[in-house]
């Protein structure tokens, strides 16, 4: 049976030429991979008001004989996933069930979870590589994720690696990538509404022949197809916005994983910083 990953990715790679019905559905097993084993094929024809037949053409267009030989391969996928699961507990209390401080804690500790048990970290390795070994990274995004995008450029620019952040203000994201070399990354960030600039600039940068990496919410989204690697991070939230929880234990990790590779530089870069801040104490 095929891994976990490798289903997702059957479903990612003919995401792109699929009809609009089956994109539908392609959407649904994604958002739903755990629900999945759980469901006829009438369930999932009632939740995507898509005829039972597209279904189970969509399942051969993926590479499976039918609906329930893909629904056994992610029943049996997920349960080599399912010790892994829930790393952080969720804290459940009769008292909680009432309490919003503790029920946005509990999605965001599901957030979290589901992101380390999801994330395919052969990919998060390539993208600390690509990292490490590039002349410059700019980071983008529109909105909050220009804040996340900030974050990221400073937190890697602590550890040695020369990042920035692209300004949305007198120019426009391809404006700006006109001046990226071939050693240059950008890293993007795109949760919904996904900001068409954005995807618009990955797709640009792309088929200028640089390296795209791009934090999302879904395997599918639109930057995915531009993106030389897509580090999927869940971000539901009780509210019509994203959370931020899982997306910052990404930031974090890939700033000390680069860290941790090029001790070092890092090391270097920290010293000089207090050094400079030392000289400014002086100063005052």
């Amino acid at each position: 049976m095929a891994r976990y990953k490798e289903i997702k990715e059957k479903i990612h790679h003919s995401y792109k030429d699929l009809p609009k019905n089956h994109k539908r559905i392609a959407d649904y097993f994604v958002d739903n991979f755990d629900r999945i084993p759980f469901l006829t094929v009438q369930d999932v024809s009632k939740s995507t008001s898509v005829s039972v037949a597209s279904i189970v053409r969509f399942a051969q267009r993926t590479g499976f004989n039918g609906f329930s030989e893909l629904r056994d391969a992610i029943a049996e996928s997920l349960q080599n996933q399912i010790h892994n699961k829930e790393i952080f507990p969720l804290f459940e209390t009769q008292k909680a069930k009432d309490d919003i401080l503790t029920s946005v804690a509990n999605t965001d500790i599901k957030n979290i979870n589901e992101t380390l048990s999801e994330i395919d970290r052969e990919q998060f390795a390539n993208a600390i590589n690509l990292i490490s070994n590039s002349n410059r990274v700019f980071t983008a995004g529109l909105g909050i994720s220009y804040l996340l995008a900030e974050i990221l450029a400073y937190q890697l620019t602590q550890v040695g690696i020369d990042a920035s952040v692209f300004r949305h203000t007198h120019s426009l994201f391809n404006e700006q990538i006109i001046y990226m070399k071939k050693n240059d990354i950008l890293f993007t960030f795109s949760f919904p509404p996904y900001s068409k600039e954005t995807v618009d600039a990955a797709k640009f940068a792309s088929n200028r022949g640089l390296q795209v990496i791009s934090i999302t919410n879904r395997i599918a989204s639109p930057i995915t197809f531009f993106s030389k690697i897509s580090l999927i991070v869940k971000s539901e939230n009780m509210l019509f916005t994203n959370s931020f929880a899982a997306i910052s234990v990404m930031i974090n990790a890939i700033a000390t994983a680069c860290a941790m590779k090029n001790k070092r530089r890092a090391s270097s870069v920290l010293e000089e910083t207090e050094k400079i801040m030392i000289s400014q104490k002086h100063t005052l």
